[in-house]
């Protein structure tokens, strides 16, 4: 029984058909990644949304719709529960990360063309999702895979 379940928000923030992406290591191959991280002890979900893209992109967001339940098993005894949400900016500047925020330093910050998607290492069913404006949204997918992460 010691096994660790940790939970994870990611925001999808589009903008004009481009959608905000961080430059960094994934640790899957793809150096490209959405916003966000770990929920710490005693943060809400939104609470940790709203710091994660703060630290990590510079912009002042505001949580929407629940996109996708996921689980993530990256092996040994953790267990990630993935959760991916809507949020549209409300202020502050893209880039403005904030130094030493994030485990895995962030080269970058931009919004991408979605149709760009696959050039950059995402699935073709991430990229079918994001094109199709998150279809299933709020559902429960079983493993991240299924959404393409």
């Amino acid at each position: 029984m010691g096994a660790r379940i940790a939970v994870r928000v990611t925001a999808v923030i589009v903008e004009d058909g481009r959608i905000l992406l961080l430059d960094q290591d994934t640790g899957t191959g793809r150096s490209w990644s959405l916003p966000g991280g770990k929920v710490e002890h005693g943060e809400t979900l939104s609470a940790a949304l709203v710091r994660e893209v703060r630290e990590e992109t510079g912009l002042e967001v505001v949580p929407g719709r629940l996109l996708y339940v996921c689980d993530h098993l990256p092996g040994g005894d953790t267990h990630v529960v993935h959760m991916t949400f809507t949020a549209q900016r409300v202020g502050g500047r893209v880039g403005d990360v904030e130094s030493g925020a994030d485990t895995r330093p962030i080269r970058g910050v931009e919004f991408v063309a979605i149709d760009k998607l696959g050039e950059l290492g995402f699935s073709d069913r991430f990229v079918e999702l994001a094109r199709l404006g998150w279809p299933g949204a709020g559902s429960y997918m079983g493993f991240k895979s299924a959404i393409g992460l």
